[in-house]
């Protein structure tokens, strides 16, 4: 059965409203020219962003001239929209561009990773994480610091315990296992915690030798998030310091799943990887 959230709720309902809506001949300056909601609402709800009310679920639907059973079964996927997730409680420390991120994470079957700069943040040791946040934000206090430790361990968890598990297939760069994040120490600690995650069923990590020279993955890091669920379709996630874009067009994940089997059969598996 495929897993459900509210992030993945909030994704099936606007595009079915969307499909509706374009059926019915509708354009979003319509629906705000009816007064039912303005056109930055009506795209905020097509694109899954935002909790939406049966109320207004059902003044769409009669709109759109939708069919009773459509109606109904409209409604009660808006009353899924409004859950919360485990990430909420942490609040600003979680930006809106993440949230969407970790959502889908907690509903996806299979994520397929490649990293040329840092081990990925569900795959980090407390002491690496630390590191890391410490690097980036200098001024914070301990406080601070540890309350982003606790988020990261948090997502680690809800991850990892999940069922049924996703499938997770990382591929890092040599040049992420060399640096010395955290000391000699805190590295060796986290490549033993890397192939000791190896060893799950679902999870396979290999990393991509300097010798390999030029790779398909050049221009940066990555991630393919798949669903079982054909209503949610799968998308390519790029994030940036500020921000992050998520790419669904089937030429774009096409292109994407070409990269990564290109560097997946130049990988070796992290077992094999020698300090």
């Amino acid at each position: 059965m495929p897993v459900s959230g509210p992030t993945v709720v909030r994704r099936q309902l606007g595009r079915r409203l969307q499909r509706l809506r374009e059926a019915a001949g509708k354009t979003a300056v319509q629906v705000e020219e009816a007064r039912l909601a303005s056109r930055t609402k009506v795209w905020r709800i097509e694109a899954g962003k935002v909790p939406v009310r049966v109320p207004d679920v059902w003044a769409l639907c009669r709109f759109y001239e939708a069919a009773a059973d459509q109606t109904e079964a409209l409604a009660t996927l808006a009353v899924g929209t409004s859950e919360q997730g485990w990430w909420e409680e942490y609040g600003e420390l979680v930006p809106d561009w993440f949230k969407l991120y970790v959502g889908l994470e907690t509903a996806a079957s299979r994520i397929q990773t490649f990293e040329d700069g840092v081990v990925p943040g569900e795959l980090q040791t407390a002491e690496y994480a630390r590191a890391v946040y410490r690097a980036a934000q200098p001024e914070d206090d301990q406080d601070a610091i540890d309350r982003h430790i606790r988020l990261r361990l948090d997502r680690q968890k809800a991850l990892f315990s999940r069922t049924p598990s996703p499938e997770l297939v990382i591929v890092l760069g040599e040049s992420v296992l060399r640096r010395r994040v955290g000391g000699k120490a805190g590295q060796a600690a986290q490549l033993a915690h890397l192939r000791e995650l190896d060893q799950r069923d679902n999870t396979e990590i290999r990393f991509l030798p300097y010798d390999i020279g030029a790779h398909a993955a050049m221009t940066g890091a990555f991630r393919i998030i798949d669903f079982d669920d054909h209503e949610d379709p799968d998308v390519v996630y790029l994030e940036a310091q500020v921000g992050a874009r998520y790419l669904e067009k089937p030429a774009e994940l096409a292109e994407y799943r070409r990269v990564f089997d290109l560097v997946y059969k130049h990988a070796v598996p992290i077992g094999e990887y020698k300090p």
